[in-house]
């Protein structure tokens, strides 16, 4: 066995012992990450409401929220999300049964930004803790019951932050006893890594500037990786130490969607402004991980949410136009418009599409061609936020209200 492979394995067993095989993602029913257990829009609920009444599903209740493109993250039977209210920011805590609150705790000075006010990243809940970072990089780890704080960081202060113009976005991802998240700070600190009990920094790596893309975990050949979509790059990091794997170059835009992983071997990146999608293959080069580029298509550029991947399609926004991608081609297979800039979820073999304008459509995932069963109009205003459905219920919110509607199949 040659050196590096040794050491590969070595890491990957380290790992294994001091995180448990790191819990999967998607262990439970909630929802307790950006983008569901899984952090690909997927949702646990196989079996949702495959039509609707001409009024649209029914609402189970509505309260006021803020302003903020914070997404809703869910564990057992508590709603977690951000919101801005007046010159400030807050996390908040709301009862999934009826959207009472449970708590809130003022979190930084409101973020303010002509396409929009307040806070974009998402809470991630791990055990009785919940991890939330202001638009203007504050960090905290609270008690999920009460919202007590348990430890606060400033990412300017340690890291040299520079804090992106639509504010920070980008969600922390917990792995065993780690806190990873993008930082953007002073050279060889674009990426860190957190004790996630204490706060303490356990190692940086790389330097590059903040995107509004948040990471995720991948495995390839028991090589356990966190990708990062930088400022500049896709970076592939070892989470044991911050060890750079493979990075590849994708600039010349802004990047705020996050990578998906195509099982086992592929990554899919994508960007607006022009600049298109990416499918990479992962590869073991040189007793290393590395990466190949298989295609470039400027057919599918994801603005503000990423695409979703199901039975070798992706479905996504390009800008405005909602489309269907071959994974293996990058080949078109069909579009429409109507959503502008829109976000989506899957159950099952349902894509539940929530419209820029406050549409919501419920369109089968099929590649043959674009099958909408339902159409109606279920909030107004600004609605950017990426859906929650978890439990049977669908979590929606535009800038002033967060609404929860029933898709339980009885």
């Amino acid at each position: 066995m040659a050196n590096k492979e040794r050491i590969i394995l070595f890491k990957s067993l380290l790992l294994a012992t001091l995180y448990g095989f790191f819990p999967s993602l998607g262990e439970t029913a909630d929802w307790p990450h950006w983008r569901g257990p899984t952090r690909d829009g997927v949702s646990p609920d196989a079996g949702v409401l495959d039509a609707w009444p001409q009024e649209g599903p029914t609402v189970l209740w509505r309260t006021p929220l803020g302003e903020g493109f914070s997404s809703i993250t869910v564990s057992q039977g508590q709603l977690f999300t951000m919101f801005a209210a007046g010159d400030d920011e807050f996390v908040v805590s709301l009862r999934a049964s009826d959207g009472g609150e449970v708590w809130r705790l003022r979190a930084d000075a409101s973020f303010t930004e002509s396409r929009g006010n307040g806070p974009r990243s998402t809470p991630t809940v791990d055990g009785d803790r919940v991890y939330a970072v202001s638009a203007n990089g504050r960090l905290y780890a609270l008690d999920k019951k009460d919202g007590r704080q348990i430890w606060t960081i400033d990412l300017k202060e340690r890291f040299g932050s520079k804090i992106p113009s639509w504010g920070y976005a980008a969600s922390p991802l917990i792995e065993g006893n780690l806190l990873l998240l993008p930082v953007g700070g002073t050279e060889g600190n674009a990426i860190a890594a957190l004790d996630k009990q204490s706060g303490e920094t356990i190692w940086t790596a790389y330097s590059d500037g903040l995107s509004y893309s948040s990471p995720i975990p991948v495995t390839f050949n028991d090589v356990r990786q966190i990708l990062f979509l930088t400022e500049k790059n896709l970076i592939s990091v070892a989470p044991v130490d911050g060890q750079i794997y493979w990075t590849y170059p994708w600039k010349d835009t802004i990047n705020i969607t996050t990578p998906i992983l195509i099982p086992d071997d592929r990554i899919y990146i994508s960007a607006a402004y022009d600049k298109g999608a990416a499918m990479l293959a992962m590869q073991m080069a040189q007793d290393s991980v590395g990466i190949e580029e298989l295609w470039q298509s400027r057919g599918m550029k994801n603005w503000i949410n990423s695409s979703i991947l199901y039975e070798n399609h992706l479905y996504g926004f390009d800008s405005s136009i909602f489309k269907c991608i071959d994974v293996d081609s990058g080949e078109e297979k069909w579009k429409t418009r109507g959503f502008e800039r829109g976000s989506l979820v899957l159950a099952g073999n349902h894509l539940v599409v929530l419209g820029e304008g406050g549409e919501l459509a419920l369109v089968e995932a099929t590649p043959l061609e674009y099958r909408e069963k339902a159409l109606v109009q279920i909030l107004e205003g600004k609605c950017w936020t990426s859906p929650t459905l978890v439990d049977g219920r669908l979590y929606l919110r535009n800038e002033e209200e967060l609404l929860c509607l029933d898709l339980q199949v009885e």
